[in-house]
């Protein structure tokens, strides 16, 4: 059984493109799709694409294609006209050279923004202000619920008779504030 390369392991997979257009993966010693290498990239594995006559590295090449692809499928793509125009004309240009940092640099920030938020909701559910209003919604969904249940109203009323008691206590207070308002004005 061939071992699994994974995101940590130093050495990328080499994928051998032949004059056909078959990928073959050198790790599984089988041949694989554009589909798969695009499957692989998602899960952070690491390959290397060569030409298997000249041994060329072609990795940018192929990326590119499996971007075209992926652009063509599902009606949604990720890379808008004006920014894919832009990306042309920086061809030739004298800051060409930049751009390629520039956007890794980009695309980098992104990444850890996604995560950091992703992280942040996760732990805002757990712990903070909206832990404590799920608590309280989820409290209230439970208090509406026992109503409707059998034995559940009994403790349904108690809550409601605490709740009724308080509500007058309000209206009692509000009461007497308005009587002093009127005795001002």
């Amino acid at each position: 059984m061939a071992h699994k390369k994974n995101a940590n392991d130093s050495s990328p997979i080499i994928i051998k493109k032949y004059a056909n257009r078959r990928l073959y993966n050198t790790e599984t010693s089988s041949y694989i799709t554009l589909e798969l290498l695009s499957q692989m990239t998602r899960e952070g594995r690491e390959f290397v694409v060569v030409d298997a006559k000249t041994d060329e590295d072609i990795t940018h090449n192929v990326l590119t294609q499996i971007i075209m692809e992926e652009e063509q499928r599902g009606g949604q793509t990720m890379l808008p006209v004006t920014f894919l125009r832009q990306l042309i004309s920086m061809y030739g240009d004298s800051m060409q050279s930049m751009v390629p940092q520039y956007l890794e640099a980009s695309m980098e920030a992104f990444r850890k923004n996604q995560q950091q938020f992703q992280e942040a909701m996760q732990g805002a559910f757990t712990s903070g202000p909206f832990a404590e209003l799920a608590k309280r919604n989820m409290q209230m969904l439970e208090a509406a619920t026992s109503a409707f249940t059998p034995g559940g109203a009994a403790q349904g009323s108690a809550k409601d008779n605490e709740k009724d008691d308080e509500i007058a206590q309000l209206k009692a207070q509000l009461a007497a504030l308005n009587a002093k308002i009127d005795k001002l004005g």
